[in-house]
């Protein structure tokens, strides 16, 4: 393995990196089974080509995820880094574009949870901060489910400074916080806007905080404190994609 590839498993994330022209696949390890899936889920076009494949026993499998609590279903792949994406020439001249901004969560299976849906529900992008970023946890691309290779993907050195950019580009910056000013259905989703989520345990930092334009809150049963983080991003972006005009 050299130093900027990395594996991943699960048949979704697997199968949706073979079908991604952006991303290079160095080897893949399946199982007989497997590949008839491969086959069978794009026959017309053979995403095993020009691959180095090796035929694996499930048990041979398991080595790749002995450390995670992950199944890997018969699909392992060793793959390239996607190339960085730069958020200054992807924003340029666009409009009506919703970007989805973690600032503070680190938990790979809440990312790839967010992740997944962020790319079900049609967010233009993901803007994460390099540090927090686990771009080559297994779980994250597990949980994502193939969405890694759907939405474009931000990483940046400072969110600040990020949201303060952006803010000045004529953006909206909203916060999601249990003790938000407005409700979600309260506000008209127009323009260009920024959706930014705290962390897993101690929501937004108060520094964040100064770069909002809003903070909003979705109403759910009084009876239940809060909703968890990828929970509640999904809400959002569900309720973002459904009011599009």
């Amino acid at each position: 393995m050299n130093k900027s590839s990395y594996f991943i498993v699960g048949k979704h994330p697997v199968i949706e990196a073979l079908k991604n022209n952006n991303r290079k696949v160095l080897k893949i390890f399946l199982t007989e089974e497997s590949k008839k899936t491969i086959h069978r889920v794009s026959p017309n076009n053979n995403l095993l080509k020009d691959l180095k494949i090796f035929y694996k026993t499930k048990k041979e499998l398991d080595n790749y995820c002995k450390n995670e609590n992950i199944l890997h279903q018969g699909f392992v792949a060793e793959v390239e880094r996607l190339q960085n994406q730069e958020l200054k020439e992807f924003i340029k001249n666009k409009e009506k574009i919703n970007l989805a901004c973690l600032a503070g969560a680190t938990d790979p299976r809440n990312i790839g949870s967010i992740i997944r849906s962020a790319s079900a529900f049609n967010i233009n992008g993901l803007i994460v901060r390099e540090r927090d970023f686990p771009e080559t946890s297994k779980l994250m691309h597990k949980a994502a489910s193939g969405g890694m290779e759907h939405l474009n993907i931000f990483v940046v050195s400072n969110i600040n400074s990020t949201l303060k950019t952006l803010r000045e580009k004529n953006f909206w910056i909203y916060g999601f916080d249990g003790d938000g000013d407005k409700e979600l259905s309260d506000i008209k989703w127009e323009g260009n806007n920024v959706l930014v989520f705290g962390s897993e345990g101690y929501g937004m930092k108060k520094h964040t905080e100064k770069y909002l334009d809003f903070t909003i809150k979705i109403k759910i049963n009084n009876k239940i404190e809060s909703l968890n983080l990828s929970n509640s991003a999904s809400v959002v972006f569900h309720h973002i994609n459904s009011n599009k005009k």
